[in-house]
């Protein structure tokens, strides 16, 4: 696949996703996309990330999760050298959970 293929293919996954509405629809997709292996992956990934965000140490993270330790070393690089998905990601859904506590 090119590289041009393969953008487009991402900005169509991409807006599929931003498509949905609510956790159900995310549900029902990711259900459909992905295998539980692959879920379980991507839920992990997400609590370690959490988990590094609240200063937890690698070990603690390994007791926690059963993540392995180059799981937490590449969220870790994520963390502080990707994006910023993840800590953007996390934090907009902790106050969309925040908010619906307070209901």
């Amino acid at each position: 696949m090119n590289a041009k293929h393969k953008k487009i293919d991402t900005k169509m996954l991409m807006e599929c996703i931003l498509s949905l509405k609510t956790p159900e629809e995310c549900e029902a997709f990711f259900l459909d996309l992905c295998t539980m292996s692959e879920l379980s992956a991507m839920v992990q990934r997400l609590e370690v990330a959490q988990l590094l965000r609240q200063d937890m140490v690698y070990n603690a993270i390994v007791a926690k999760t059963g993540a392995s330790s180059a799981t937490i070393s590449r969220v870790a690089r994520c963390l502080n050298y990707g994006t910023g998905g993840y800590s953007l990601a996390l934090e907009r859904a902790e106050q969309e959970i925040g908010a619906k506590d307070g209901e």
